[in-house]
């Protein structure tokens, strides 16, 4: 059991939640893996979560990822602007 969550801690609870999160929007956007976790790492939702302080690893993934497309950018439109890989059918 990880006790008291801290900032030297938390990254323990980061990985489950990102992965949910890059699984969502592969499977809403048919992005590949290593854009979709891209995309999470460089995204103002991953920043709050790594800082403690926010309190956001307390949400869960689904609220996370909706945070994540409330951004005030559709993440489909950024996504695809920057030309990423989509996976084939």
């Amino acid at each position: 059991m990880i006790g008291e969550i801290n900032q030297s801690n938390l990254y323990l609870l980061l990985p489950s939640k990102v992965s949910w999160m890059a699984e969502t929007l592969m499977d809403e956007l048919g992005v590949s893996l290593p854009d979709a976790i891209r995309y999470i790492y460089s995204s103002d939702t991953y920043k709050k979560l790594e800082n403690e302080e926010s309190k956001s690893w307390h949400l869960g993934p689904a609220t996370l990822y909706y945070d994540l497309k409330q951004e005030g950018k559709n993440a489909q439109r950024t996504m695809s602007s920057e030309n990423v890989t989509h996976k084939k059918n």
